[in-house]
């Protein structure tokens, strides 16, 4: 730890130079949040990105002077991205975003439909674009140079060896979570790419409910998605998200729509509804495929995968608290530039030793890690995030959030309001450290963790972890992570301080035969056998299997083999001498129990009616 202080002064500049980067001021105050858009800024700017663009296929990346001389024709094109879905082939695709959401209209109205295919045609922002026909071409056009084309994929994992590469070339192990939180977080393109998806579901079912949104969720836009992560989206009918709108309140119409009143409960209808959406998914909508409706969750969702933006989309239509949770975890991000970078890191960490599992399970979520840290960062000597109770004291009339099952989910949405400055100046290096040493001595066993309350509460209940829901606080995020997986991540967590301390005290890049070797992160994440961890490693094994203690001889049992029985290897002289006498206390029962049974003959009428 000595060393870390040390080397603290020199880690703290380079701090400082990721702040200006993703503009944040160099003062010591890196909670103030001001210059950056807050959670509805962001959302909302991307809506209006998706409204204004439009995705093509094309045969290659060479189409695009082609397709732009052709786009032109329905306004001015901003921006030109191009990624590729690899299936069987690799399939091109080109993202145009307009000027307007006008133009990127008269764009999809242009097109026309496939009559070689026999599937219902549908107007949606994915088209491809044919080569002409009968050697006509595209008239020449006179409008402003074409941008350029940006390669940025927007679908692939960075490549495990560059990545690697990149953290071992690094200067020290604070530049080497800056580079992993770079290089593997999801990019421009790819939060592009799913408000598409959003827009495509919500002007599907514009017809019939014009005031439909589809909001995306979750890891795709709290800041803590990476590349490959999976689309949440809500869908809603109305303009109704938990908030009370000011002009509705002054001003009520007197004009009430009609409304088919369900006879049916709450939940039993939104399974019909996602049933039926799940319906026009499968059957109508370009591009979705692999539709799986899972109903009976506690949150009924729609699993579907799209092909032209090789996405994973989970639908849902009753999950408001889990848009809000994302706009708090978008808010804790944007406090402090150190958040986001030092949760990608613990969560790589989390997954390469098995803590983490894309399938749902007995073990840690990313969910609840992400909860981990954020408590970590509240329970500070000198705090980095306030705890959730503050925000939702500094709340105004404006902030108020009600879900439809009356889940309060109000908390200021303007942090300077709250008045937080964080003081603590630790490195990221510092930080991680802290983070595993602070873990690997917390009492899972007896506490609960409270982002709203920012310290430990006594647990009430028996869950081997308890991470209190922020939101739905009569809830556990962690209910599912077994007495098991929690011992190993408290194990894991002594086991990576020990690598870190060691890593920071080593502070000399180690070469051998002019070849870089594994140091700092990388040996961290290094995790060449994963063992499996088995029950009796955390609880008491037994002396002996009960079915050690009798033998098929004293059954009356006729061996089905002459076979000889293998001996039973015992612990120890006095794990033998309690066998023993177990045999021996077992033995006197059975013959106490075989002379009353003898008094009454087996085949008598008496046994036989008590054997019915």
């Amino acid at each position: 730890m000595n060393s870390l202080v040390r080397r603290s002064a020199q880690q703290l500049n380079l701090w400082r130079t990721y702040c200006v980067k993703h503009n944040a001021p160099e003062a010591a105050s890196p909670g103030r949040n001001a210059g950056k858009p807050n959670y509805e800024e962001f959302i909302g700017r991307h809506q209006r990105q998706a409204q204004c663009s439009i995705v093509v296929q094309v045969s290659s990346e060479k189409s695009y002077a082609e397709l732009y001389n052709y786009c032109s024709c329905f306004g001015s094109i901003l921006g030109a991205h191009h990624y590729c879905v690899r299936q069987d082939e690799a399939l091109h695709y080109i993202l145009l975003e307009y000027a307007t959401p006008g133009e990127a209209a008269a764009a999809i109205g242009a097109g026309v439909t496939n009559g070689e295919l026999s599937g219902v045609p549908v107007r949606s922002p994915f088209l491809w674009f044919r080569a002409a026909g009968g050697g006509r071409r595209s008239p020449k056009l006179v409008p402003n140079p074409a941008p350029a084309l940006l390669a940025l994929d927007g679908t692939r994992l960075v490549d495990q060896g560059h990545l690697l590469g990149l953290l071992r070339g690094a200067a020290d192990i604070e530049e080497q979570v800056l580079q992993l939180h770079e290089h593997t977080r999801l990019n421009e393109l790819g939060v592009r790419m799913r408000f598409l998806a959003a827009l495509q579901v919500q002007q599907a079912i514009a017809g019939m409910f014009p005031a439909a949104q589809a909001q995306p969720f979750g890891s795709s836009v709290n800041g803590f998605g990476r590349m490959g992560c999976d689309l949440d989206l809500i869908l809603r009918f109305d303009n109704d998200m938990g908030a009370k709108s000011p002009l509705e309140e002054a001003v009520p119409s007197r004009l009430v729509y009609h409304t088919k009143e369900n006879l049916s409960n709450g939940r039993s209808q939104t399974q019909r509804h996602m049933e039926c959406f799940g319906d026009m998914l499968h059957l109508f909508l370009p591009g979705v495929c692999h539709v799986r409706r899972i109903l009976q969750a506690r949150v009924p969702i729609i699993k579907y995968h799209h092909e032209h933006l090789d996405l994973e989309v989970d639908l849902s239509m009753s999950n408001l608290t889990g848009f809000y949770m994302s706009e708090l975890l978008y808010m804790f991000g944007e406090m402090d530039p150190r958040v986001r970078p030092l949760t990608f890191t613990i969560r790589r960490w989390a997954q390469t030793c098995g803590l983490t599992n894309p399938s749902p399970g007995r073990w840690i979520s990313n969910f609840s890690l992400t909860c981990l840290v954020m408590f970590f960062l509240q329970q500070l000597r000198l705090p980095i995030l306030p705890t959730i109770g503050a925000l939702t004291k500094a709340a105004e009339s404006g902030d108020s959030r009600v879900t439809e099952d009356g889940i309060s989910c109000t908390f200021t949405r303007n942090v300077d309001r709250l008045g937080f400055r964080s003081r603590n100046q630790s490195s990221l290096s510092e930080l991680l450290l802290q983070f595993f040493e602070f873990y690997s001595q917390f009492d899972f066993h007896n506490r609960a963790i409270s982002l709203n309350e920012g310290k430990p509460l006594s647990k009430p209940d028996h869950s081997a972890m308890y991470i209190v829901n922020p939101l739905e606080q009569l809830l556990n995020v962690s209910k599912n992570v077994s007495l098991e997986e929690c011992e190993r991540l408290r194990i894991e967590v002594r086991n990576a301080a020990w690598v870190l301390e060691t890593e920071v005290e080593n502070a000399s890049v180690p070469e051998a035969d002019g070849q870089e070797l594994s140091w700092g992160l990388l040996n961290l994440f290094k995790h060449p056998e994963k063992a499996v961890i088995r029950p009796n490693m955390f609880f008491k094994p037994r002396m002996v299997e009960v079915s050690d203690l009798f033998e098929q001889k004293e059954a009356g049992a006729t061996p089905s083999s002459t076979a000889p029985t293998p001996a039973v290897t015992y612990k120890n002289a006095s794990v033998r001498q309690q066998v023993q006498s177990i045999k021996a206390a077992t033995r006197s029962e059975l013959k106490q129990l075989r002379g009353s049974g003898s008094a009454v003959p087996p085949n008598s009428p008496k046994n036989r009616r008590s054997s019915r």
